[in-house]
């Protein structure tokens, strides 16, 4: 069985700027793949085959956009695909009779969130505090306000 746990993170103020610069990437890359997605007619393949043809695009992408550099791959690359996932949802609500238009570009205040999956990311102790190692980014202090179980593992980690 799968269990979600949140905690706080406790960034100082230059990791936060650098968490945001991060979170920014992901948005401006997400609209990217956005606007890329739409030029891709309907009748090369499904909506999870054309995100991934631009989800390949990403090294060739990080040639001439040095900001991707700066950002861990494993969370571009959920970035990308979470045009499918939204897509599919709005399918799933206009079969149930919502009336819903199509996934529009993001503004700052509308994408919160970045994931780290499979890699990038640790738990560790380091100075007697508990930090969240991740990669291209900063040991983050973390506050648990209730232990991990010993045999949990990690798969992912989503920062808001």
């Amino acid at each position: 069985m799968n269990y979600n746990y949140r905690y706080r993170l406790k960034p100082t103020k230059r990791q936060r700027e650098t968490l945001d610069y991060h979170r920014d990437t992901c948005r401006q890359l997400y609209n990217h793949a956005l606007y890329r997605f739409n030029q891709i007619p309907e009748d090369e393949g499904t909506v999870k085959q054309r995100v991934r043809k631009i989800r390949d695009e990403l090294p060739d992408l990080k040639d001439w956009w040095d900001a991707l550099t700066d950002v861990y791959s494993k969370v571009l690359q959920p970035t990308v695909m979470r045009i499918a996932k939204n897509i599919n949802r709005i399918g799933q609500l206009k079969e149930k009779g919502h009336n819903v238009g199509e996934l529009r570009w993001k503004s700052p205040g509308e994408f919160r969130s970045f994931t780290y999956n499979q890699s990038g990311f640790e738990l560790d102790k380091k100075s007697g505090q508990n930090v969240l190692a991740l990669s291209k980014l900063a040991d983050i202090p973390i506050e648990f306000h209730r232990q991990l179980p010993d045999d949990a593992t990690v798969k992912e980690v989503t920062l808001k």
